[in-house]
Parts: C-alpha cells; structure tokens; sequence
C-alpha cells in the first residue's frame, strides 16, 4: 500500500470521535481502519489536505435522499396558453375565460395572447382591451404577471394563479 498520496505525508484530520489535528497519513488510515469507517479528503488544496474518518457510502446514500426530498418539494410551473382573435364573439370569450379559470384554480400560470393575421393588426386596441378584460373577470382567480404586450403578430399577458390560503 502506497502512504504517499500525490506527495502527501500528513492529513489534517476532522470527525466525530476524533481529536482534529495533523496526522501522518499511515496513522490516519490505520485509525480509520481501526473504526471501520473511510477516510475521505474534503479539501484537497489547504495545507495539509483536510481529511476526515466518516462512512462514505452511509453519507452518499444520505446526499440522494436529501436532493430527493428537494426535488419533491419543489413544484413544476406549468403554463397553459389561450388564444383569442381581435374580433373574438361573446360566446367564444366566455367559453375561453371558463377554461382559463379552470387553468388558474388547478394552480397553472396562464399565457392569454390576441393572434393578428394578415390587416388585423390594425385593431391592436381591441385585442389590448379583450386581455384587459380577461385580467379583470379573472381578477379573483389570479393576478396579472405582465400586462399587455405586442410581440410580432401577437399580443400576450401573463396571469399567476392566486395563493390558496
């Protein structure tokens, strides 16, 4: 067995049941044998190398349970889009805002936009007024992320569903 490490004579070494301090490296791997436990560098660049006596596999099999339960925690933003023309009917609105409602209360961010073909981008107002709308009827439902805005041949706004209490 090679003590020597890349030139290493001696670790400085930390962990529970342990005294800290700077140890040849043979008597470092002899303690850790001694435990039965392995002896892993945590930072390689001080002076000497930090080292310390622990179960490696036990502490990997805790870092995965860990990032599990993070990404447990952590939702998925899902956004659902709604697309109206600049001269949509009453009915097609209702119909549209229903879904809408529905999108915000199951908790999915809405992406409401006013799609211009060919000459009717002349009527951007109307399609700036129906979002303006949709954001009020949908007012206790959820809260306008971004108002209005022209993109190209599209008018979008963003609408955040409302925290439930």
């Amino acid at each position: 067995m090679n003590n020597n490490i890349r030139g290493v004579q001696e670790v400085r070494l930390v962990g529970e049941n342990i005294e800290p301090g700077v140890f040849k490296l043979a008597d470092a791997l002899r303690l850790a044998d001694q435990f039965e436990l392995d002896l892993v560098e945590i930072s390689p660049n001080a002076e000497p190398p930090v080292c310390k006596i622990m179960d490696y596999k036990k502490f990997v099999y805790e870092q995965k349970k860990r990032d599990k339960a993070l990404k447990a925690k952590s939702s998925q933003v899902v956004v659902k889009e709604i697309r109206f023309g600049p001269q949509t009917d009453e009915h097609d609105y209702e119909f549209k805002r229903k879904n809408a409602e529905k999108f915000l209360k199951e908790g999915a961010k809405l992406k409401a936009f006013v799609f211009f073909k060919g000459r009717s981008i002349i009527y951007k107002d109307q399609g700036q007024i129906l979002l303006l709308r949709l954001a009020q009827d949908l007012e206790e439902h959820g809260k306008v992320e971004a108002m209005p805005v022209l993109e190209g041949k599209r008018m979008i706004m963003f609408i955040a569903p409302k925290k439930k209490k």
